[in-house]
């Protein structure tokens, strides 16, 4: 299936580009793309409850965006390949947002938390009702089944992210080892350490990448679709806010 994102992203970058401006530009048609989708999945939520969308529909939602996001991480890995060091520190980002980055992206880890700040945020906004066993919302209705199956990726992917925390330690521990601190102490041409350096990188950020789009696919498989529906409009409603919050103390700061 032709990736709808990346097909549109690549329609609005030029060859005459440098490869600063195409990571740029590729950023900022996701984060537009975030907030279309936002709108979409809240208008789905609510058309759901109203019986206006079956799961059929909601499904078909779910995969177009996971499409998307596949889409951003092929694009971006294409350009990461050329130049990868921005992706770990990116200047298109505020200095909030590049604070809770991990290996270029969120930790994957904090998709599980997020299901969980979203079950207890239901309950306790509805305790009351929670307690006298009515129906609150899709969110404080997870089952035991789910309940089980979210913990066991929950440990799962913890286990990843710690190998790949490791790899990142040795890549950083490299730049001050051999080749690269011979080649700085004798002056010597880094061209050739720095491009194995940044091949290591590249390979850190595709299987990172390849870790948040599994755990995200998982998940969804747990879901309900309407459960998914909420959950993706909960992680994108908080990652614009972060991009907000963002902008507002660097104007904050800056004056």
């Amino acid at each position: 299936m032709a990736n709808e994102f990346l097909i549109k992203s690549m329609a609005s970058s030029s060859c005459s580009t440098s490869d600063r401006n195409n990571e740029e530009n590729l950023y900022q048609s996701w984060m537009y793309n975030q907030n279309q989708e936002l709108n979409e999945l809240e208008n789905a939520a609510t058309l759901a409850r109203e019986n206006q969308k079956n799961d059929t529909e909601l499904n078909q939602l779910l995969a177009r965006m996971v499409n998307n996001f596949q889409g951003y991480v092929n694009g971006r890995s294409r350009l990461a390949r050329v130049d990868v060091s921005p992706y770990f520190a990116p200047t298109w980002c505020t200095p909030l947002e590049n604070s809770v980055l991990w290996i270029g992206g969120c930790r994957p880890s904090s998709f599980i938390r997020l299901i969980y700040a979203l079950c207890g945020m239901e309950i306790e906004s509805h305790l009351t009702e929670f307690l006298q066993g009515t129906k609150i919302s899709d969110f404080g209705q997870l089952s035991g089944e789910q309940v089980t199956m979210i913990d066991k990726l929950q440990r799962k992917i913890i286990v990843e992210e710690r190998k790949h925390c490791s790899k990142l330690a040795s890549l950083q521990e490299d730049v001050v080892d051999q080749p690269i601190a011979t080649a700085a102490k004798n002056r010597e041409n880094e061209e050739e350490p720095l491009n194995k350096h940044g091949q290591g990188m590249t390979t850190l950020l595709e299987e990172a990448d390849e870790l948040r789009m599994n755990a995200l696919k998982e998940i969804l498989g747990i879901l309900t679709p309407i459960q998914g529906v909420e959950y993706l409009a909960a992680a994108k409603r908080i990652r614009l806010c972060l991009q907000r919050w963002g902008r507002k103390r660097e104007q904050e700061h800056n004056n």
